[in-house]
């Protein structure tokens, strides 16, 4: 850890560290203390116990109170959002997703897969209807709860929002410095974090230095090391050829089966096909739901009609062939 980095604990992912603004925001926080309370937080979530205690999620047992596995993680309730009028990105999305399923979520580009990520951790608002995320209303949440809301949501970009100037562990570790853990602590999870996705005793690589497929490895262990309830996916692959675009899809799934929920935003068709995945089809503000992939689409008399022909949107690499 750098001397001189100072970790703001309201710091997420999503808010990046690769501008100057940014950057000046930063320092090390590992004797803070963690928080008096988490009252804020949602009664059931999974990232934070009572008096502010850290609960790791992805250990062996139960990921939530027996009394609450069969309920959503996710809900959708008539949500709209638009950017201009007459066009609006969602119309009337209703959806439940369910604690421990991935889920894709794909569509032309612009219909709206980043929107509703956005939507998700709160980078933006919904116009009408609500999302509930562990039974809480997204958008009703103070800005105190955010930070709550954020723990309990790890996010995988396209363009990684790493710092190139610091080290692999740095930038892993200061998900968990934000919440103020031992050093120690950090440490080892940081080494459990950068093994699971194949990265182990790169921690002191230079970011900046690592291929695009190790730095998106990078991006998906410092997403992962708070353990967080809900894993967001928005186009990560998009700048990866088809073979690391295979290997970073299969790390998500591995993921999934440990019990962390994971929606997976990709216009590319090819990573969809021949999987038996739920597949969320954005088209015209409208969600259609695919419980069982693309092949039951193209099997069902039914849903060609009701649902246009997803395009074929292949990534910058699509065309060449694996090294």
């Amino acid at each position: 850890m750098q001397a001189g980095r100072q970790t703001p604990r309201t710091w997420h992912p999503s808010e990046g560290l690769d501008t100057p603004k940014a950057m000046a925001r930063v320092a090390p926080t590992r004797n803070a203390t963690l928080p008096a309370s988490t009252s804020s937080a949602t009664p059931d979530s999974p990232g934070t116990g009572s008096g502010g205690r850290f609960r790791p999620m992805l250990r062996p047992g139960p990921r939530f109170a027996r009394e609450n596995q069969d309920r959503p993680i996710l809900v959708f309730e008539e949500v709209y959002k638009s950017y201009r009028a007459g066009a609006p990105v969602l119309r009337g999305m209703d959806l439940s997703i369910g604690r421990g399923e991935f889920v894709f979520v794909t569509g032309p580009s612009g219909s709206g897969k980043s929107t509703l990520l956005r939507l998700l951790y709160r980078a933006e608002t919904v116009d009408e209807g609500r999302i509930l995320f562990l039974g809480r209303d997204v958008a009703r949440l103070s800005p105190s709860q955010l930070p709550h809301l954020r723990r309990n949501v790890g996010i995988v970009f396209q363009d990684f929002k790493l710092v190139g100037s610091w080290s692999v562990f740095e930038n892993v570790a200061v998900a968990l410095e934000v919440l103020g853990l031992p050093e120690k602590l950090i440490r080892a999870r940081v080494g459990e974090a950068l093994e699971r996705v194949g990265l182990a005793g790169r921690g002191n690589d230079l970011a900046g230095t690592l291929s695009g497929g190790e730095q998106q490895r990078v991006a998906i262990a410092r997403a992962i090391i708070p353990e967080p309830a809900l894993l967001l996916a928005d186009e990560p692959t998009g700048n990866l050829d088809p073979a690391l675009a295979v290997d970073i899809l299969g790390l998500f799934e591995e993921i999934q089966e440990s019990g962390t929920t994971v929606m997976f935003a990709t216009h590319d068709r090819t990573l969809i096909e021949g999987r038996t995945r739920r597949v969320i089809v954005l088209d015209e503000g409208k969600a259609h739901d695919v419980p069982r992939g693309l092949e039951e689409w193209a099997e069902s008399p039914a849903l060609p009609e009701a649902v246009p022909q997803l395009p074929y949107e292949p990534g910058p690499y699509a065309n060449r062939l694996p090294v």
